[in-house]
């Protein structure tokens, strides 16, 4: 049965990395150079330049604290919205048996 269990779970890591994949568009260089270019990146560069100033490290530093803390970020509310997920079909598969 354990061995069974585990192709099961195999095939459906599988799927669940299979259903990730995205088209990938050839034309990352374009959009590279163009996100380069935009408000935001010339933004991110003054708050950039503003931590490493404020908290006295390198550039470098100031850039990975930005990035680990917006990756953070993303993780938490991505952990919150699976969890409000979760529980709404914890909710709907409770309901019918109650009634």
């Amino acid at each position: 049965m354990q061995l069974e269990n585990q192709e099961y779970v195999q095939l459906l890591n599988t799927a669940i990395i299979k259903s990730k994949e995205k088209k990938i568009d050839t034309a990352y260089e374009e959009r590279l150079a163009t996100t380069c270019q935009s408000a935001t990146i010339k933004s991110l560069s003054v708050a950039i330049a503003h931590l490493s100033e404020s908290e006295k490290i390198s550039r470098d530093q100031a850039a990975m604290s930005l990035i680990e803390t917006v990756r953070e970020l993303d993780s938490i509310w991505n952990d919150y919205v699976m969890m409000e997920g979760i529980s709404k079909l914890k909710e709907l598969l409770q309901s019918p048996t109650q009634q």
